[in-house]
């Protein structure tokens, strides 16, 4: 799972006992060479999937981290594309993969995906692999976020993998790391959070929803069916509606 230029046991341990952002900060020289970073066949499959719902003029990666998803962005939007990230580590990895790019510029901005810094300026906005680092309880801020980046019909799209069933080894694997992170948060700070089963696609769609999204999923038939004919990976695809209504208003869901 580690190439030779990955991180050693020992610098995975200090990460894992660090906060996200320090972590993160730790992890991101070697970050590339683990198999953290989202798959090219996810980046492609995702790529493809999108070219047919555009033309996009700026691009937003949420989570940027190293920049793999800016590559994505790039292909996709002809005038400029932002990645922003929480771990300047994680951005400077960006920074020197994506030096000299002049068409479509980049341009990188720390900031945390619960509070975003932007207000309508992008048409796209997408993110891989990050949505671990976010209890259920932060989503609607993440969200709203997403929301108020994005221009009026703005899409924001990420992949998502079907469950694995409890029949899978994969299955038992997550619900082990999950059960092992909480015992680690309830008995170590600073937090790591990073779980694997805290993002169901019910509930997202929901969160998405009250965020003023619309929301539908493509299948990514790169990868195939499951034996029930459903897909074994979709692109949530969001497109920014009418701005969440406020509670208390009276108005009838």
């Amino acid at each position: 799972m580690f190439t030779a230029e990955g991180p050693t046991f020992r610098e995975l341990a200090v990460q894992a006992l660090s906060s996200v952002e320090r972590g993160y900060d730790l992890l991101a020289p070697t970050f590339d060479h683990t198999p953290f970073r989202t798959p090219d066949r996810v980046l492609d499959a995702t790529a493809e999937a999108l070219a047919g719902l555009g033309p996009f003029d700026a691009g937003l990666d949420v989570c940027c981290g190293t920049g793999a998803g800016i590559g994505v962005l790039r292909q996709l939007c002809r005038e400029r594309v932002t990645g922003t990230d929480v771990s300047a580590g994680m951005l400077a990895g960006a920074r020197r993969a994506h030096a000299g790019a002049r068409t479509p510029a980049v341009d990188l901005v720390r900031a945390d995906a619960r509070a975003l810094p932007f207000d309508a300026a992008y048409d796209l906005a997408v993110s891989f692999g990050a949505f671990g680092h976010f209890l259920p309880a932060e989503r609607p801020a993440l969200f709203a976020g997403v929301h108020r980046a994005l221009r009026p019909g703005g899409v924001f799209a990420f992949p998502v993998g079907a469950p694995p069933r409890p029949s899978s080894p994969l299955y038992w694997a997550a619900l082990g790391f999950d059960a092992g992170m909480r015992v680690r948060n309830a008995l170590w700070r600073p937090r790591f959070v990073m779980y694997y089963r805290t993002f169901p696609l019910g509930g997202v769609r929901t969160d998405l929803a009250r965020a003023g999204f619309r929301v539908g999923l493509l299948p990514l038939e790169h990868f195939g069916r499951r034996p029930d004919g459903s897909p074994r990976a979709r692109l949530v695809v969001a497109r920014k509606g009418a701005p969440p209504r406020p509670s208390g208003s009276g108005a009838r869901a």
